[in-house]
């Protein structure tokens, strides 16, 4: 079937364009599709027509791809909303693309996102809260050695007040978030609470104070909007900036950078030798993508002791093989890429799009606008 162009103005307004929603359906709390938004949005925005899809197949309750969904669906498609790139073939009049996850790099290479004509918009900021909280948990488990007790409770041997010795607080210590985007400025914000000094890092200088802010989408009384909880910037886009900011006596590092060309490996053996200067000192946790993290370094670390520990959501590879050695690696807590999972989660991602159409359909600035130049 040969996709037909849809009849739309050039203009602000979405008068002619066709939304397709395309989203996992939440195990509990939703009702997706949801006829109610659908009917409330068309008669918002006269002249748009809106499909909502579900993931899980009505017939099977199996997920299934896009490619699956029948045909019909995808005719004249201008906005799209959908956890998956579908082929371009399926896709060739969408000019928006709303995508529910923070990162782009599963449309770098889709014809779509080169294209010129097409916005792209992530989902960054809908679920900076709740992995934040996964990263203090880990942080707070390693500190107070919640899994040594675990294990104590499993065997009913060496249960003793004693072994606490060794636990530590959080106050007065110092954190290096690689990142400072939404997540990054949330995990600043728990860390402040918790009386942690906070140093920020980014690719490019953040010197003033209209510098410092962030636009993207926030929930509320969340976050660092302003970017005023950073006792130090630094910033820089080689190797050597990367390893003046790790060697700041760092007790934890976030990982919270996007996943590009450039930041493939950030960390490798250069940068882990760097947190060595203070051997197992540094717990290092990992929230961005599994590649940004050197995996073979990482091991080393751990294994000779140059940093103190690590909490990993994500992995390289995905997802890690069950005879992969890092299982086995020393202090190393390992989570399959669900820190962005929670009751919201999916919510959330459907108010930013409501808040994306409100803005395109009044010809405003669109919200989480990927810059195709640096792919964040």
């Amino acid at each position: 079937m040969v996709s037909q162009a849809p009849n739309r103005g050039s203009g602000p307004g979405l008068a002619g364009d066709v939304l397709l929603i395309f989203m996992p359906t939440p195990d509990a709390g939703y009702s997706w599709p949801d006829a109610g938004w659908i009917a409330a949005t068309e008669a918002r925005y006269p002249g748009l027509q809106v499909r909502w899809l579900p993931q899980k197949d009505p017939a099977t309750g199996k997920p299934r791809t896009p490619e699956e969904l029948p045909a019909e669906v995808w005719e004249g498609v201008t906005l799209l909303c959908s956890s998956w790139a579908p082929p371009a073939r399926l896709i060739p009049h969408v000019r928006f693309i709303q995508a529910p996850s923070a990162g782009a790099d599963r449309w770098l290479l889709h014809e779509a996102y080169k294209d010129p004509r097409v916005t792209l918009c992530t989902g960054n900021g809908t679920h900076a809260t709740q992995i934040a909280e996964w990263v203090i948990g880990v942080w707070l488990m390693w500190r107070h050695r919640f899994l040594a007790f675990a294990e104590h409770m499993k065997t009913g041997s060496g249960f003793e007040k004693q072994d606490a010795h060794d636990v530590l607080e959080s106050t007065g210590s110092r954190v290096g978030i690689l990142g400072y985007g939404a997540i990054g400025r949330q995990v600043a914000r728990l860390c402040t609470g918790l009386g942690m000094e906070v140093y920020a890092y980014t690719r490019t200088e953040r010197a003033t104070a209209e510098a410092r802010r962030d636009e993207s989408f926030r929930v509320p009384n969340t976050g660092d909007p302003a970017g005023e909880l950073p006792a130090r910037w630094f910033h820089g886009s080689d190797a050597a900036a990367l390893n003046g900011f790790l060697a700041q006596d760092l007790d934890l590092l976030v990982v919270a950078a996007p996943l590009t060309a450039v930041t493939t490996g950030l960390l490798n053996t250069e940068q882990f030798a760097v947190l060595g200067h203070r051997p197992a000192s540094t717990y290092v946790v990992n929230v961005a993508r599994g590649p940004v993290v050197d995996t073979a370094a990482l091991m080393t670390a751990l294994e000779s002791g140059q940093i103190a520990g690590a909490a990993l959501d994500v992995t390289d590879p995905e997802p890690l093989p069950a005879d992969h050695a890092l299982w086995k690696a020393p202090n190393v807590f390992i989570t399959p890429h669900v820190s962005w999972q929670s009751q919201k989660r999916w919510g959330r991602a459907l108010e930013m799009l409501e808040l994306n159409l409100q803005r395109m359909a009044a010809g405003e600035p669109l919200v989480n606008v990927v810059n195709k130049e640096h792919n964040y």
